[in-house]
């Protein structure tokens, strides 16, 4: 196809899809560009949608764009539902029976919260948190109740415990793990997070599994039952087990493209290769809904529902369709970050819960309790592999090139007063961790100084 004047249509206005048209229209000003959601009229900051609730923010604040950008930019949105994609016409057919025809289609549909069929899961006061509309529920929902219950140790379980603890509304936090996130954190810092839970006073069950939703005469929740044939009395219950592709419209009505008769390839999510094709000609997936045929590396899932790598995703392929040379979508080192009510977390790189008898760790963790840092090294390279940090802002940049490059662990740990990124008058601890490590170990390694000019920009390594 002809790349002039071409009819892109983008189904999603999150990070991937907008990532994907403002990039698209850097490259390509002849374009017709378009960006439906039945969400919210504007792109805004998903990670926000917490601190409306809190009262912190309100909705206009979480827009990154103004009202008039999209018009500036000649990027045109509509506010609709799709409800079925004709591929063989090349329509898009929405809720209210509208239609809209497409030259290349971009799926960008998100996630959608999971549920797992327990008794009573869709009774009123019992929800998931991802979307603005789920936002809008919960306000509903949480009016003048006297107790919640949350249901899963992730990361969307403990915004939300935040967010209820906010206004003083009692949580009992069901986990069915041993520890908070034990599937992803090491032992050391699940205890951490742990303690940190029950200190804000929420009422932290750890090894407890939801077995029913209770509901009163009226469909509300009333109380919620446990595996162990516990009780629990409440009037709210945060369905927070994970999130899977929002992709129940492509399942639940046969899309059929012309070629050979054929539908859109779906697992879990939407089946693509490392250009985020799809089967189905000019049809491409972005963002949580896209499935990889092939994990993007080795340390990488097939499915990536992470806000950074949504605006990859979308970066990459706006090169693509706007580029004589496709590339394939190469995802880097893998870095994440979150906040445990008040102790913010980053983690670059390889760092599983448990690791191969080929890799060493160090870990250092401050008397306070609050702030830690785990390395991962080879014990055969002395590479660093991994870092996971707690109450300690690193520097991205730093971590990106000391892993990617295969840096000696000790060159990082002698030069970590480099990757710091704390603010002003933050308490360094550098040389505590450096200091644990001797001590380990039997050395002598002492911190690599910087220059006043070093001190004044803040290093790079």
């Amino acid at each position: 196809m002809s790349k002039a004047n071409r009819n892109i249509v983008i189904i999603g206005n999150g990070i991937s899809g907008v990532t994907c048209a403002r990039h698209i229209r850097k490259k390509d000003e002849s374009a017709q560009i378009t960006i439906i959601s039945g969400e919210t009229d504007h792109f805004f900051s998903r990670t926000a949608l917490m601190y409306i609730y809190m009262g912190h923010m309100k909705y206009e604040h979480t827009k990154p764009y103004e009202d008039w950008f999209w018009e500036k930019n000649r990027i045109n949105l509509k506010r609709a539902w799709v409800e079925k994609i004709d591929f063989e016409e090349k329509a898009l057919i929405f809720s209210n029976k509208e239609s809209m025809t497409y030259d290349v289609l971009v799926l960008a549909t998100g996630s959608k919260p999971n549920k797992f069929g327990w008794p009573g899961q869709d009774l009123k006061g019992a929800q998931g948190m991802y979307s603005y509309q789920d936002l809008e529920l919960m306000e509903s929902n949480t009016k003048d109740i006297s107790r919640a219950v949350i249901v899963g140790g992730g990361l969307i379980g403990i915004e939300m415990a935040e967010m209820l603890n906010s206004r003083k509304i009692p949580v009992t936090f069901l986990v069915r793990e041993k520890n908070f996130w034990d599937n992803i954190l090491p032992l050391e810092e699940s205890k951490m997070i742990n303690r940190h839970i029950l200190e804000h006073h929420i009422d932290l069950r750890l090894e407890t599994e939801l077995g029913e939703i209770i509901g009163d005469e009226s469909g509300k929740v009333k109380a919620i039952k446990t595996k162990t044939g516990e009780k629990i009395d409440c009037q709210f219950v945060g369905l927070t087990v994970g999130v899977s592709p929002n992709i129940e419209f492509l399942r639940t009505k046969p899309l059929e493209s012309s070629e050979n008769n054929k539908t859109i390839q779906t697992n879990r999510g939407i089946i693509v290769d490392m250009f985020f094709k799809t089967n189905i000609p000019d049809v491409y997936a972005i963002g949580d809904c896209a499935e990889f045929q092939e994990a993007p590396a080795t340390d990488r899932k097939n499915i990536e529902q992470v806000w950074y790598t949504g605006r990859m995703h979308g970066e990459t392929l706006a090169f693509n369709l706007t580029s004589d040379k496709p590339v394939p979508y190469q995802p880097g080192v893998w870095f994440n970050s979150a906040k445990f009510f008040d102790i913010e977390y980053q983690t670059y790189g390889f760092v599983p819960p448990v690791w191969p008898e080929e890799y060493e760790s160090l870990y250092w963790e401050d008397e306070g309790g609050k702030i830690a840092i785990r390395f991962l090294y080879g014990k055969s390279d002395m590479k660093i592999k991994g870092v996971n940090a707690f109450g300690w802002r690193l520097r991205h940049d730093y971590f990106d090139k000391a892993i990617s490059e295969g840096w000696m662990f000790e060159k990082v740990l002698t030069h970590l007063n480099k990757a710091s990124f704390n603010p002003e008058f933050f308490k360094s601890h550098h040389k505590a961790v450096l200091d644990h490590y001797n001590n380990q170990k039997g050395k002598s390694l002492k911190v690599h100084k910087m220059s006043f000019i070093q001190k004044l920009i803040g290093s790079r390594a």
